[in-house]
């Protein structure tokens, strides 16, 4: 075998597991703590569309100002995110406070393929 045929052979195969390969994005939902019922809905399907999609969703929770004194609130909200999304997908990070944000990344279910 020569070394031009080689090269063709080793370009293929690199180019066909590159072609099966699954791209998994993260996807960012962002609420305040004191985000309404109807609002908090919609941002749960967001949430539901992205997981469905494969991709990881990063949940943040935005404190501003006097809200920082309450952490309680947006930790209550990401427990309630945790549990309404448990359908679709786990948690990967848990809940963390990143200096004015509670972030938490959701992980889609392995039973779940991507549309």
């Amino acid at each position: 075998m020569d070394y031009g045929k080689f090269k063709y052979q080793q370009s293929k195969k690199a180019h066909d597991a590159k072609k099966k390969q699954v791209v998994v994005h993260l996807k960012e939902v962002k609420m305040r703590p004191k985000t309404e019922e109807h609002d908090f809905q919609f941002k749960l399907r967001h949430i539901e569309r992205f997981l469905k999609e494969g991709n990881k969703t990063k949940v943040t929770i935005v404190f501003r100002g006097r809200e920082l004194a309450h952490p309680d609130l947006g930790r209550n909200m990401l427990s309630r995110v945790t549990e309404e999304s448990k359908e679709w997908g786990k948690v990967e990070l848990a809940p963390k406070f990143e200096g004015r944000n509670f972030i938490m990344v959701l992980a889609p279910l392995q039973s779940q393929k991507p549309t």
